[in-house]
């Protein structure tokens, strides 16, 4: 399974030279930086350093895009805890509890948690990337359309369970967004949803959205607020509490490691990524609680289950590059240019020939991450300092950041206007006591689930009996129910067992 000559020679390449390594802390800074910025995405980061990729041999250049990867992924959820701006969709759910535990004053323990679960599941999807590559590569042969449909329904399913007991109001605003979602037109080339307005065409930009319905409505509901945390004495960054937060992270090694799993194996699924494990880990770890109310109002828990899994994913997607050379995602398809800026094309071919590389690129990963665990360590105290900025100049600076970063994501003012008009959209939803994460989950997802059923159609002709000849379709589909009523299954269970005893 591990080829341990290759590992040698992996471990020489980064050995025997130091140049690889001079461009992993810029990596980590600059991933860190984007990450960390509302609206600047890590993809965008690492498509701005491209070029300067072309001045450095392959592994260098892996070395410096991936740690940029690692960065953005801890970056990301820094603006979640701090200010319910997830950096990128993959911090989304790190917002559902990071940002309640900020408010309660335990910004520093939040920050704390996610820079330790980012570091050790990262590490350990690099540890399943190293033991699993040659397996992984055959594994991902077997999914198609639909098994990422499969996946995709997988998480919406779960949407209703986002809002405890209001699940008709969860399934409810999960339909909106899934509506929203499908705007513009579809992968056949039809409209749909633009109402005969041609600025709808191609749909609506959903990070935009996303920053308006979480941040800027949010802003709204603060607007009479003096600060983020209201307790002066609640303000102060205290590294003593990040260290805190580490160790509260470390006590819940199963969520870690559930998240893991879940981030290696949905990370690998093309298309899927980050986006979605990070969401389906959170929602796990909610429905397997002992109490999942607790959940959305500052439980640790919810933050160790969402950065453990979109950092085990950035692992996930680089096992589909490299086995298959489909990226899995924004960051791997830059990747996936740089292997074309150096002749090489990523595949079984690839992992058979050059196996060294795979490794010395994996062994540079789990350097990384320690070194992200001291830059992290370095930046948080500067980025907490957040929560000690009145809102009268916290509220306008971020609403210039969300509308100036999604000007720069979409080029023109749709941005700017998406991000006014779902301020207002969220406002409601949050009013009226409907999921807000629901319909940002549902606009995320409903394209991707809308492609991957279309795919699967024209595949099988129509012919449900496709489905059942895809095994691995039906264990995802076995997951899916079993994540859906084994709860209650079991308890039938028990007491069926108990009955039978008395």
């Amino acid at each position: 399974m591990i080829d341990f000559v290759a590992v040698e020679q992996g471990l020489a390449l980064l050995l025997t030279s130091f140049s690889p390594w001079m461009v992993v802390i810029p990596g980590i800074v600059l991933g860190l930086i984007f990450g960390a910025t509302p609206g600047l995405q890590i993809s965008m980061a690492m498509a701005i350093f491209l070029p300067m990729t072309l001045y450095m041999d392959f592994v260098q250049a892996m070395l410096f895009l991936t740690a940029i990867f690692t960065g953005g992924s801890f970056g990301s959820g820094i603006p979640a805890i701090l200010m319910n701006i997830p950096g990128t969709s993959s911090a989304i759910a790190t917002a559902f509890d990071g940002y309640p535990m900020a408010r309660q004053g335990k910004h520093n323990q939040a920050l704390g948690i996610a820079l330790v679960s980012s570091v050790l599941g990262t590490l350990m999807g690099y540890l399943i990337l190293f033991v699993m590559i040659q397996p992984l590569s055959l594994m991902v042969l077997k999914l198609g359309p639909a098994e990422m449909f499969v996946v995709i329904l997988w998480g919406m399913t779960l949407i209703a369970s986002l809002k405890g007991e209001q699940v008709l109001k969860g399934l409810m605003a999960g339909f909106v967004g899934l509506l929203i979602g499908t705007i513009g037109f579809n992968e056949l080339g039809m409209a749909r949803g633009t109402m005969g307005q041609t600025y709808l065409l191609d749909g609506v930009p959903v990070i935009p959205a996303m920053m308006g319905m979480f941040a800027a409505s949010e802003l709204f509901k603060l607007a009479n607020k003096d600060f983020i945390v209201e307790s002066k004495a609640s303000r102060k960054v205290k590294v003593s509490e990040i260290f805190e937060g580490f160790k509260m992270a470390v006590r819940y090694p199963w969520v870690m490691i559930r998240g893991g799993l879940i981030g290696v194996f949905v990370g690998a699924v093309p298309g899927v990524g980050s986006s979605v494990s990070n969401l389906l880990s959170y929602v796990e770890t909610q429905r397997r609680d002992e109490d999942p109310d607790s959940f959305g109002k500052g439980n640790p828990k919810g933050v160790v289950a969402s950065e453990s899994a979109n950092s085990t994913s950035e692992a996930g997607s680089m096992a589909t590059l490299l086995a298959l050379g489909i990226p899995g995602g924004g960051a791997t398809a830059v990747m996936l240019a740089a292997f074309a800026m150096h002749n090489i094309t990523g595949g079984p071919q690839f992992i058979r020939q050059q196996t060294d590389v795979v490794y010395a690129i994996i062994f540079a990963n789990f350097a990384q991450v320690f070194l992200l665990l001291v830059i992290g360590l370095l930046f948080i105290p500067l980025l907490a300092n957040i929560i000690k900025v009145p809102m009268r100049y916290l509220i306008p600076s971020v609403l210039v950041l969300a509308v100036m970063g999604s000007f720069g994501l979409t080029g023109n003012m749709t941005g700017p206007v998406t991000v006014l008009v779902f301020a207002v959209v969220g406002w409601i939803f949050r009013h009226y006591g409907y999921s807000v994460p629901a319909a940002v989950i549902g606009m995320l997802l409903g394209a991707m689930a809308e492609k991957s059923l279309l795919h699967s159609y024209q595949i099988s002709g129509g012919d449900l009996g496709y489905v059942l000849e895809r095994p691995v379709t039906l264990l995802i589909l076995a997951l899916l129910l079993a994540s859906l009523f084994g709860k209650r299954l079991l308890g039938l269970f028990r007491g069926c067992k108990k009955s039978a005893g008395a």
